[in-house]
């Protein structure tokens, strides 16, 4: 028997162990313990996930969200390290980008516990971004790299990872395939709307950026649908809000999904949506200078603007070229390959 300690903490972390965790549950060879870090302590950031995506609910919460990321980080390396040395894995997965997928490598490799990393080598270069920092650290010092795309390993192979490499695909593809038939049947929440997401500190933090956006949003004949975490309405509350964005409380993997499905149009910083928009052949405009997520950019599928206003609306009436996914992402059965990856290599110790 195999012992996994999986360890989560915040949103995109909870829809990647989801999908593995759906096949750990078929097999008999392979004990999973959850560990969740609390990063994200609010029950529709967090909660609505587990019961959503019926996530195995954890064994552990170390309770360590809020504070900034040296503080957080440091609360999880010290929750974290008595439960693995109470419950002795025989591997740990760390998911994506976050503090406690830092937090949980730095903790393992110490106690010289095998880490597997799943969406490695990721590169947006720009070290401003706490996650780049993250992802680097990460790659850097775990012994299973699973890269979500063939550019993944191409950044893992020039940072001489190669080695240490495995181009698995990408679990959330696995996971916007596995609900698409779902998410299809589900009435739509609004009609003729556009999406949008802002979530990141160069956004949030930054009350220009927030203004230059909120104009462009002003110019669009379309409904501006945003759902908004507590940090981001303090930064609204300070601004005018154009009449026909329409804030909403933060939502759920599914609700998200069918917000997505059924718009227009995407909008947003954040990684993982650009990706999921892609995912269901969707025009995103990202409000950033740069993507993890190349493959997305192809025949103005996304477009990086920016919080600029002229780019933003020059962006929504640039038309899309040829739609083209396959294999960019993988075959959609990325969490196969990983467990049976990770299994076949516990045999050779």
């Amino acid at each position: 028997m195999m012992k996994i300690c999986s360890i989560v903490g915040a949103r995109p972390q909870f829809i990647k162990v989801a999908t593995l965790s759906r096949v750990i549950k078929n097999r008999k060879d392979i004990d999973e313990i959850m560990i969740h870090t609390g990063q994200h302590y609010d029950d529709n950031m967090s909660k609505v996930f587990f019961e959503q995506l019926k996530i195995p609910q954890p064994h552990y919460n170390l309770a360590a969200g809020g504070g900034h990321h040296g503080l957080q980080t440091g609360k999880i390396l010290q929750a974290l390290e008595p439960v693995l040395v109470h419950e002795k894995p025989n591997l740990v997965i760390v998911y994506g980008d976050t503090n406690s997928t830092l937090a949980g490598t730095l903790t393992a490799v110490k106690l010289n516990i095998p880490v597997a990393h799943v969406e490695a080598g990721l590169r947006s270069f720009n070290r401003d971004m706490p996650e780049e920092i993250n992802r680097i650290v990460t790659d850097h010092i775990a012994d299973f790299l699973f890269a979500p795309t063939r550019t993944a390993m191409d950044f893992l192979a020039k940072e001489g990872l190669s080695e240490h490499s495995v181009f698995s695909g990408d679990v959330m593809y696995d996971s916007v395939k596995f609900f698409s038939k779902s998410i299809r049947q589900r009435r739509p929440f609004y009609h003729d709307y556009y999406l949008t997401t802002i979530h990141r500190p160069a956004n949030t933090d930054n009350a220009n950026h927030l203004l230059s956006i909120l104009e462009a949003f002003h110019s669009f004949q379309k409904k501006i649908i945003l759902p908004a975490h507590p940090r981001l309405r303090r930064a609204l509350n300070q601004l005018k809000i154009p009449n026909n964005v329409q804030i909403i409380e933060p939502v759920g993997y599914l609700d998200m999904l069918n917000l997505l499905f059924y718009s227009d149009l995407v909008l947003t910083d954040s990684g993982g949506l650009q990706k999921e928009s892609f995912f269901l052949n969707k025009k995103c405009i990202t409000l950033r200078d740069e993507t993890e997520w190349p493959e997305t950019l192809e025949n103005n599928w996304n477009m990086l603007v920016g919080a600029d206003k002229e780019k933003i609306c020059n962006a929504e009436k640039v038309k899309c070229g040829e739609y083209n996914i396959i294999e960019k992402f993988g075959n959609g059965h990325a969490a196969e390959q990983i467990i049976d990856y990770l299994l076949k290599e516990s045999f050779k110790c």
